[in-house]
């Protein structure tokens, strides 16, 4: 897609994604005009959204392949663990998964949607623990924004006043799908053991928004979200945001643009970015503008910066810290899965819902950690699978091996819908072991140096993983559960650096110039109008899915460049 004629940008904004159309959304409607550079192709949110498709008429049942490890069905187009052209690596003894979305609304379209809010322990963790550093602002500096981003994305939840869960203001937050069977028997063995277990918080709409320029309906149960949604009730910035942004009049969008370099004059301010035109033969571009955006990812903004070196920046942009890229954390995960008795032979029915839980079981344990009783600093959380949805081609029975025939069916009959899953997803202290950097000896079909990764838990995280996988089988042994994932250690069973794709830090925020990247609007020690509004300013990141902070921080960081263009400081 083109540069458009006669558009002189105020703001050029590098990535489509949650954070990049929000801060596209908010500058746009304060009155600049944006150009927003996408390194994936277009993608059509109706067009393109196989809602209401069966699996069984999908290849091989629609099951999980290497070009498609979400299904056959999944949003996402053009990207993935790998992309072709575009490798990365891992040091020695490290193993890192780098997903990249790699279409116009990013990973917005296949994404979970699971948003609950962080709360004023996770802003202040080292003042708690000892551990990492403190983000240089607070909850209180956050919540108006989450208030706000959780109206406009549309969240549905409750308010359960729970430690560190901070409640919504009234009347924001989207009434709670009803729990379904597996749920209210999973519901009954927390209660028993004293765990809460209680609504998710999901940008899934459970009532219409009628937005004149981007209306969205009600879900209506019938579509795995990962899918993508048409209707919108699943956000995604293809079906909000964007068009939102762009029935301003002054958001212009260029797809297949891979964004190489920042540029900066002799004063060191940034003056436009170079790209790469995918649709046309790879041609080298350039466009300028008064402030730069960067809205990649957290990885991918670390590699633009690094491979923007120069003789006044030579070990990168915006990197006179050394912090570019270091500080890398991604989300805990395990999991354990058991087949349930008590679930056996129901009769059958839609238990479809939003195609998430519709339950989970948050961090309960604040006081015990804060008092030395664990053996681990930072908490988790528990999300829940089970339950009927339409069976595709690696659909299971339970562990059950009769093999065929009459015995094989009898076996579908009774096991399916029987099987209940608990996810693990804890917070990652940040480690100087744990960091991106660029490969000094591969490149990519641009040319360009790819980022090589380090990674290395350690007895952090092993040890919550123990914790939670005894928790884990605690909580389905009170359901009668029979489990049915291996014993495991948590070395074993701790899932790869990246697999989760909550990867943060890698430029992070501080007050501090010596020791981070930017500011607490996201604005460059370094370079004045550059603005990093992904989830690489994070300063650590809690056990909760972070999207809906980094979309309530790209808004607050945006509002403040909003201003200093309004004050003509750019």
């Amino acid at each position: 897609m083109a540069l458009p004629r006669d558009f002189e940008p105020d703001v050029i904004v590098v990535g489509s994604g949650a954070t990049g159309a929000m801060a596209a959304y908010v500058l746009t409607r304060a009155g600049a005009k944006v150009l927003m550079l996408e390194a994936g192709r277009n993608y059509d949110p109706v067009a393109e959204t196989p809602m209401l498709h069966w699996e069984r008429d999908a290849p091989l049942g629609a099951v999980s392949t290497a070009d498609k490890p979400f299904g056959y069905y999944d949003a996402t187009v053009d990207g993935g663990w790998e992309v072709p052209g575009e490798p990365y690596t891992s040091a020695e003894g490290s193993k890192f998964m780098w997903w990249r979305g790699r279409m116009l609304g990013g990973r917005t379209n296949h994404w979970a949607r699971h948003v609950p809010r962080f709360g004023p322990y996770d802003f202040k963790p080292k003042t708690r623990d000892g551990l990492g550093v403190d983000w240089p602002i607070g909850y209180e500096d956050v919540a108006p924004y989450l208030d706000r981003t959780e109206a406009l994305i549309g969240v549905h939840g409750s308010n359960e006043g729970l430690e560190n869960h901070p409640d919504s203001s009234p009347g924001i937050l989207h009434a709670p799908p009803r729990p379904r069977v597996p749920e209210l028997l999973m519901m009954a063995a927390t209660a028993k053991l004293n765990i809460p277990c209680i609504p998710s918080r999901r940008a899934i709409l459970t009532h219409d928004m009628p937005h004149p320029d981007a209306p969205r309906s009600a879900c209506y149960y019938a579509s795995p979200c990962g899918r993508g949604c048409s209707i919108g009730a699943a956000f995604q910035t293809t079906t909000s945001l964007l068009p939102m942004a762009m029935a301003t009049g002054r958001l212009r969008i260029v797809t297949d643009a891979m964004v190489s370099h920042v540029r900066t004059n002799a004063q060191g301010k940034a003056t436009g970015v170079e790209f790469f035109d995918k649709s046309n033969n790879n041609a080298q571009m350039f466009v300028g503008a008064r402030a730069i955006v960067l809205a990649a990812s957290a990885c991918e903004t670390a590699r633009l910066l690094l491979n923007s070196h120069s003789s006044q920046a030579p070990e990168g942009l915006a990197n006179s810290s050394g912090q570019v890229g270091r500080n890398l954390t991604d989300t805990i995960g395990a999991s354990i899965v058991a087949q349930i008795p008590a679930l056996e032979g129901r009769p059958r029915y839609n238990e479809d819902g939003n195609s998430q839980g519709h339950m989970y079981i948050p961090w309960w344990l604040y006081k015990e950690q804060a008092a030395g009783e664990l053996n681990f600093p930072r908490g988790y959380h528990f999300e829940i699978g089970g339950g009927f949805s339409a069976p595709n081609g690696d659909f299971g029975l339970a562990g059950q091996e009769d093999g065929y025939g009459d015995a094989l069916k009898e076996d579908a009959h009774r096991y399916y819908g029987s099987v209940m899953g608990l996810y693990l997803r804890g917070e990652m202290v940040p480690n100087e072991n744990s960091f991106c950097e660029l490969d000094p000896d591969v490149k990519d079909k641009f040319g360009l140096p790819v980022l090589r990764f380090h990674w290395q838990w350690t007895d952090h995280e092993l040890n919550q993983i123990a914790h939670g996988l005894s928790t884990a089988r605690e909580i389905l042994g009170a359901m009668g559960g029979r489990i049915l994932t291996p014993e495991q250690t948590p070395e074993e069973a701790i899932k790869e650096g990246g697999e989760i794709i909550h990867e943060v830090g890698t430029t992070r925020m501080g007050d501090d110039p010596t020791t981070s990247v930017v500011n607490q609007y996201g604005q460059a020690w370094d370079v004045e109008n550059l603005i990093v509004v992904d989830g690489g300013v994070f300063a650590s990141n809690a056990h909760k899915n972070p999207t809906l902070t980094m979309m309530a921080i790209a808004w607050r960081s945006s509002d403040e460049l909003a201003s200093r263009l309004r004050r003509g400081e750019l």
